[in-house]
């Protein structure tokens, strides 16, 4: 288990993490979500014990996490921190030898790696021949090849192609498979949905939405579809309705005190209705609604 609490961190003035607190379970796909600037990267850095914490802790199985605990993490930073002019499989079995491995373990892996993100021919190849895309590869290769005890990804899928993404998805739920917590950034929220078992949304420095998609969109107001023949405009008199819009013969209503019966009710009495239905918000709508 991994676990954030109350961490704070500053830049002289500013307050860039402020009592940012989280759980990432084992065997949890856990997103992290929020806009430019919002602390997401800093906290990574904390967790990781790049950057020192002003206040809180990180705590890994219930105890303070020790600089021997996050050597066994595996962590991709959002600035490709790897060697650009050094081949790409020499230096995975570098970095995985740094990790402990054997040097005959250490190539297996790396070379494993690389044939699953289909660069197994340009293992001899200097990193800064690669695109982006393929270099990003890379960089989460030598992320997972010493087997990590909890995974750390900033950014894992930016310039990823879409084949590259399902790669790294099936990657990151091998991982979870095995009870290994996975924390990691993104801005493609619908790639978030699809993928994450959990969800922390932060704004300014602060922890503004936490917990399964499911528990974040009961926490918001209900919407409903409804579509009949003529002009929905009747629902604006309706008590107990709040329009949020209206398209033609098609309304987008949340319901402050009516129930679905009563507006239903209504709707057939003013003719026939082709469509009545609850609106599930996507991840993108609850990250608009909860950091607005």
């Amino acid at each position: 288990m991994l676990e954030v609490a109350q961490l704070l961190r500053r830049f002289g003035d500013k307050v860039a993490v402020d009592a940012v607190s989280f759980t990432v379970a084992p065997g949890a796909l856990t997103g992290f979500v929020g806009g430019n600037g919002a602390g997401k990267t800093t906290t990574m850095r904390m967790i990781m014990g790049v950057l020192a914490a002003h206040g809180g802790e990180v705590r890994w199985d219930g105890h303070p996490a020790t600089a021997l605990d996050r050597r066994a993490f595996g962590y991709m930073p959002e600035e490709r921190g790897l060697y650009p002019k050094q081949p790409v499989l020499d230096q995975l079995v570098y970095l995985a030898r740094l990790r402990g491995l054997g040097a005959a373990e250490a190539k297996a892996r790396a070379a494993g790696l690389l044939d699953r993100f289909r660069l197994g021919s340009r293992s001899k190849d200097k990193l800064e021949s690669l695109s982006l895309g393929n270099q990003q590869r890379v960089q989460i290769a030598a992320a997972v090849i010493a087997e990590p005890t909890a995974l750390i990804l900033d950014e894992p899928f930016s310039g990823l192609d879409p084949v590259a993404v399902d790669s790294m998805a099936e990657l990151l739920r091998e991982y979870a498979g095995q009870g290994v917590p996975v924390l990691f950034s993104s801005h493609q929220l619908d790639l978030v949905e699809r993928l994450c078992d959990q969800l922390v949304i932060l704004a300014g420095g602060r922890v503004v939405g936490q917990g399964s998609v499911e528990s974040l969109r009961a926490n918001g107001a209900a919407r409903y579809r409804l579509v009949g023949d003529g002009d929905p405009g009747w629902l604006r008199e309706l008590a107990g309705v709040r329009v949020v819009q209206t398209n033609g013969s098609a309304a987008v209503l949340e319901l402050t005190g009516a129930t679905t019966d009563a507006v239903l009710t209504e709707a057939l009495a003013r003719g026939s209705v082709r469509e009545f239905a609850e609106l599930r918000p996507t991840v993108a709508e609850i990250y608009r609604e909860v950091t607005a």
